[in-house]
């Protein structure tokens, strides 16, 4: 049996167990909140900060949140391919490998600005880790929004994130109607 609550609940009505029911708009907009949340990993209160500020900010409001949550220094170490996943990513920030523009960064929620240089701190250069993902990184093919230098291992953001650059491909216009109703 699935370990999710969502995938247990949908095997739950396979089996006959219940009625299957329509879920509500309510429902719609909360499940595609918590999938932003758990593909980010980001807690609650911390993506209610995101949408405040995403708010605030001027332009589209459900693109100004994915920007935000884009330009995150775990997702930015995800997308240079310096992990596997956004949760590797976060260890590899919180451990302190990782340097922007010259500066040991242990904070996975730290937004990366236009021109900043993320690289890797000399002592973690010598592990094993890093010596296997020098191999791997090779020929990678980064986002528009973000340069690769494969010879030093340093990344650099060149612009800030827009619409168009992200992959996720959410309703964020959904968690907007979520947080105003």
């Amino acid at each position: 049996m699935a370990k999710c609550p969502v995938e247990r609940s949908n095997a739950r009505s396979r089996k006959g167990f219940s009625r299957r029911r329509r879920i509500s708009d309510y429902g719609l907009r909360l499940r595609e909140k918590q999938k932003v949340r758990f593909s980010y990993g980001v807690l609650e209160r911390q993506f209610r900060r995101f949408f405040s500020e995403a708010a605030k900010s001027p332009g589209i409001t459900s693109d100004n949140l994915m920007i935000l949550l884009e330009r995150r220094l775990d997702n930015v170490v995800y997308r240079l391919g310096f992990a596997d996943s956004r949760a590797q990513a976060r260890q590899i920030v919180q451990h302190r490998h990782i340097l922007v523009n010259g500066r040991r960064v242990n904070i996975p929620s730290y937004l990366v600005k236009s021109g900043d240089i993320i690289g890797w701190r000399e002592a973690s250069t010598r592990t094993e880790y890093y010596k296997i993902l020098v191999e791997k990184i090779k020929g990678k093919i980064t986002q528009g929004w973000l340069s690769l230098n494969e010879e030093q291992m340093k990344g650099t953001a060149l612009t800030l994130p827009s619409h168009d650059d992200i992959e996720a491909k959410f309703d964020a216009k959904a968690i907007v109607e979520y947080y105003s109703r």
